[in-house]
């Protein structure tokens, strides 16, 4: 089946090139030609995603630990209301090395969720955002300039060194 060029006009005026089939295809067969069998762990695969995609999958995670955290917490907290001897219980869990380990990923979770957030509402605002353009293949992200991908890296480096630091605080070398 020989493929060829096709021009359209936008309502603008702008050429467009095209390529069609020699066949007109519908959306369902397109979407029956494609392998599309990869399921959750295609979802799951950052390395086929750019940063973009990579911070808000973090963002997602991060965001599902710290409610989980969130609701852990409340019943660590009510366990004062049973006297003291329920809440020494419970806190000696947090003097194991798993229970520093946890809470270093709860200081690491925050650190990353509240500068990537941060750096969201920028984005929202319109703030650090580069110029618009026509979403021509291969659909690179205009937005996503130096300044946006400078405020992922700054929220994976602060989270690291914030984890680092919690890290030294609890298992005490520092």
């Amino acid at each position: 089946m020989a493929s060829s060029n096709y021009k359209a006009l936008c309502s603008y005026g702008e050429e467009i090139l095209m390529w069609m089939s020699g066949r007109r295809r519908s959306f369902d067969a397109v979407a029956t030609d494609r392998k599309n069998h990869e399921g959750l762990r295609g979802w799951l695969n950052p390395a086929r995603y750019g940063w973009e995609r990579v911070a808000y999958w973090l963002q997602r995670l991060t965001g599902l630990f710290l409610l989980i955290y969130f609701v852990g917490h409340i019943y660590e907290t009510s366990s004062l209301t049973s006297g003291e001897g329920a809440w020494n219980a419970m806190l000696q869990f947090t003097e194991t090395p798993w229970g520093h380990l946890f809470l270093v990923l709860v200081i690491g979770t925050s650190t990353y969720h509240s500068i990537n957030g941060i750096r969201l509402i920028f984005a929202e605002t319109g703030t650090g955002l580069g110029r618009p353009g026509r979403p021509d293949y291969p659909y690179d992200a205009l937005s996503l300039n130096y300044k946006q991908k400078s405020g992922i890296w700054v929220a994976l480096i602060l989270a690291a060194v914030a984890m680092v630091y919690g890290g030294n605080v609890l298992f005490g070398g520092g």
